[in-house]
């Protein structure tokens, strides 16, 4: 299986000597295809900084990251954010919606802003949204959406088109329970073809969704635990 999200000796410097931070040291991580892997760890262990550097969105001090099998450092600002608009999808806490856009115009503004005709970016986002169950909310502003619709925009948003890496940040950190296992079985969906998944969170029971939790502290990968086949049902007695 080939891996679609590569760390190869990163690391990450704030600052200079003394004062000097390592928010990450020498980290190795690949995540494949069809894979989702939470990242889990204490406040100021180096987690977000990880998804970040993943993401394209920071450089490392040190080290590669390869991401579809482009190495990041070969290519220059411009081909970085290109391919950050056609292979990389973001789901962050608050979900950043654009009041002003329906949900639609929310979905396909990363396709449009890559080229996608108007018509085409509609219809694949539609198709993204049928997914999701949201295909009659396409017309909807965000504000006329509950907060489990809006989460679900983001995860259309997030996946639409040809992605094949969605990131998220603790895209559970302000829900209750139920819905943040709701988030999760989207996420673990999403990832369950082939994109790879790389999630930030605080809480076990939802890191469970993964196939694969990564343990940080101190900017350094500690440990790591497959998730057992079915546990994600165990979750919500069996229902999928």
């Amino acid at each position: 299986m080939t891996a679609a999200i590569e760390l190869q000796q990163v690391s990450k410097v704030y600052g200079t000597p003394p004062n000097e931070v390592r928010a990450l040291d020498e980290v190795n991580l690949a995540v494949n295809h069809g894979e989702l892997v939470a990242i889990m760890g204490p406040s100021g262990s180096g987690k977000s900084t990880l998804l970040t550097i993943a993401g394209s969105l920071e450089e490392p001090s040190g080290g590669r990251v390869v991401i579809a099998g482009i190495d990041l450092s070969r290519t220059s600002g411009n081909d970085r954010a290109k391919m950050r608009r056609r292979l990389i999808g973001y789901v962050f806490q608050d979900f950043n919606l654009l009041p002003g856009l329906t949900v639609v115009e929310n979905v396909t503004l990363p396709l449009e802003l890559d080229g996608t005709g108007l018509r085409a970016a509609r219809g694949i986002g539609l198709e993204a949204l049928d997914r999701l169950g949201l295909r009659d909310r396409a017309g909807h502003y965000p504000d006329e959406l509950s907060g489990g619709e809006r989460q679900r925009v983001a995860i259309a948003r997030a996946v639409v088109g040809d992605r094949q890496v969605l990131l998220a940040d603790e895209p559970t950190g302000a829900l209750d329970s139920v819905n943040g296992e709701t988030v999760m079985r989207l996420l673990r969906t999403a990832c369950r073809d082939k994109v790879a998944g790389l999630i930030v969170t605080h809480d076990s029971q939802l890191a469970s969704w993964a196939d694969r939790v990564v343990f940080i502290r101190d900017g350094r990968i500690v440990d790591q635990t497959i998730t057992p086949p079915g546990a994600d049902s165990l979750l919500t007695g069996g229902q999928q």
